[in-house]
């Protein structure tokens, strides 16, 4: 394959990963790491900032990402994949990621499924209250309130999902997901742009060192960068307009994909 070649693939199959990324809340490591970084062998930092950061951009301009939910939620997933890595000499990584991909089959199937809607006049969360987590975000029929519920459910779930990031090396998009729309009962497009934004927070974070250690090479990381980022544009600007249940099957198929990824790698050794 020339250059030519080469740099188009790579382009076009950053542009899916950013698209769907953009969607999910999953970032653009889910497409694009067997893509790019089994096949190709292209390191795929960059492709997560781009992705989770072209779409935070469109996501705050338009109202549904929920900042103080983010900020607040990156704090657990910051000591969890702490915790994750200093774990990650002491434990059979092989077996978690088997038993985590299993974990995502069940999630998808339940994902697919709307939660019960919570009664208006419910008395709201006094934690999420006090910490003011509580928001609104853009619908068809205007501006929709809603008020985040089981906050330690939800900042436990988010110090595993940091956990495992840190142990198996993987992104804890799905978890973050997962975690805001079941356990808080934040509406999916918050949970899913919200996640977005925090990827784009922790991957940026480390983007410097892996550059400054020249573990990024510039010239394949610029036609992933330009795709993700053109698809996570064009995905934020999809979902305004898609339907709750249409996102939530994308969700769940993608999760699928990422839990066969897992235990595949899982049981070919290379986690």
């Amino acid at each position: 394959m020339d250059t030519t070649a080469f740099t188009f693939v790579v382009f076009f199959g950053s542009l899916v990963a950013g698209f769907l990324g953009a969607l999910t809340g999953l970032g653009g490591g889910v497409v694009i790491v067997p893509l790019l970084t089994l096949a190709l062998g292209v390191d795929i930092r960059y492709a997560v900032i781009a992705t989770s950061s072209g779409a935070a951009a469109a996501y705050l301009r338009e109202g549904f990402s929920n900042i103080r939910i983010g900020m607040f939620l990156e704090l657990a997933t910051t000591l969890g994949a702490l915790l994750g890595a200093h774990l990650a000499s002491h434990l059979p990584t092989r077996v978690i990621a088997a038993i985590f991909g299993i974990a995502l089959l069940f999630s998808a199937y339940f994902s697919a499924r709307e939660h019960p809607k919570i009664s208006s006049d419910q008395t709201p969360d006094p934690l999420a209250q006090k910490l003011k987590l509580d928001g609104r975000y853009p619908t068809p029929e205007g501006m929709q309130e809603y008020h985040v519920r089981g906050v330690p459910l939800g900042f436990s779930l988010m110090f595993g999902a940091g956990t495992l990031s840190g142990l198996l090396g993987i992104g804890s998009g799905a978890v973050k997901v997962l975690a805001m729309d079941r356990a808080m009962c934040i509406p999916f497009k918050v949970s899913t742009t919200t996640s977005n934004f925090m990827i784009g927070v922790t991957a940026a974070a480390s983007a410097g060192v892996y550059l400054r250690r020249g573990y990024i090479d510039p010239g394949l990381a610029m036609p992933v960068m330009l795709g993700v980022l053109c698809g996570s544009m064009l995905g934020a600007a999809a979902l305004i307009r898609l339907r709750t249940h249409v996102l939530r099957i994308l969700f769940s198929l993608v999760i699928v994909a990422l839990a066969i990824e897992m235990i595949l790698n899982a049981i070919k050794g290379r986690i």
